[in-house]
């Protein structure tokens, strides 16, 4: 899963369009849903809560006559200035400068603080496309008269703040929404021969989406607090036939968080174990053994060179 296929380095003929797309905005904005439902596979991992994603993840789309090599960044973290955050920020810098397209995620009606800190980073030599998610979410249901000219006024607010390339309201949840915006970035890519294979749905390894995972059923199924000072280590990852076999370490800060990790009698590690292992059935497809430790570290986020140990840009 992680290196591109020799048949993606073929010649392709007529006008075969590939590039790369980051996917930026203010944290807990849905970049992450947005990259999944762009794809059409679920590679970066979602929650309600800020900051689930720490990586940038790739995710790629080829079609006919495209390639959508497309970038889910972290989001962009202003409150706090410790080593942690200060690695999200620097996956968010610089994939501006390396990408040619660049979605701006905002939510349709909304654009605070937070938004503009993220709008101040945006390239001005780079085609830029504003999404104006969550349409659904608008007063009404994002139908009729009335969300027609909440969004106009919207988007009227938005294009005195930035110019920028396109304007796209849409919803996530919406497929034919989807098709729209993969037809705009389009327009927008350079003209070229695939960079992975067909079949490729990410650069990441399947060791590091299984990371992903579990820390994903921690942000799902424990306090606001917890998830951000614990991580996820990968012990050992083999394959056996069929079989994969993993074993992985959850790293908290203190000894009541591992308490709160493990739960009563172990529920809780259980729950997150369960629901971790079918998750990686799923994508990987043969049958997972998975093991998972809850180990203590304090001072792991905010310590530069420990962030880079544990894959921390």
């Amino acid at each position: 899963m992680s290196e591109p296929e020799q048949g993606g380095q073929e010649e392709r003929g007529g006008d075969f369009r590939c590039g790369t797309v980051a996917i930026v905005g203010r944290p807990n904005v849905g970049k992450s849903t947005l990259m999944n439902a762009l794809i059409g596979q679920k590679i970066s991992i979602t929650s309600r809560k800020a900051q689930t994603t720490r990586h940038r993840i790739t995710g790629i789309q080829t079609t006919e006559d495209t390639q959508y090599i497309f970038v889910d960044t972290p989001g962009f973290q202003t409150h706090h200035a410790g080593a942690l955050n200060r690695s999200l920020n620097q996956a968010v810098t610089s994939t501006l400068a390396d990408v040619d397209v660049v979605l701006f995620l905002v939510e349709a009606g909304r654009f605070g603080p937070d938004d503009e800190k993220v709008l101040a980073l945006l390239p001005k030599k780079k085609p830029v496309l504003l999404v104006a998610n969550k349409l659904d979410a608008l007063p009404g249901g994002g139908h009729g008269e009335k969300r027609a000219k909440l969004v106009l006024s919207f988007l009227k607010t938005m294009s005195e703040q930035f110019r920028f390339t396109e304007l796209m309201p849409m919803s996530a949840k919406s497929p034919e929404h989807i098709g729209q915006l993969l037809a705009i970035v389009r327009e927008h890519l350079p003209e070229g021969d695939p960079i992975y294979g067909e079949y490729e749905l990410t650069d990441r390894s399947e060791r590091f989406l299984a990371a992903e995972i579990i820390r994903e059923k921690i942000f799902r199924f424990t306090g606001d607090e917890l998830p951000y000072t614990s991580t996820v280590v990968m012990e050992k990852f083999e394959q056996e036939g069929n079989l994969r076999r993993v074993f992985a370490s959850i790293l908290v800060e203190r000894d009541g968080h591992k308490a709160m990790i493990i739960g009563v009698k172990g529920a809780k590690l259980k729950q997150i174990s369960m629901e971790a292992r079918q998750d990686m059935e799923k994508l990987f497809d043969p049958k997972v053994y998975l093991e998972i430790f809850v180990k203590v570290k304090s001072g792991w986020a905010d310590n530069a060179a420990g962030l880079r140990a544990y894959g921390y840009e």
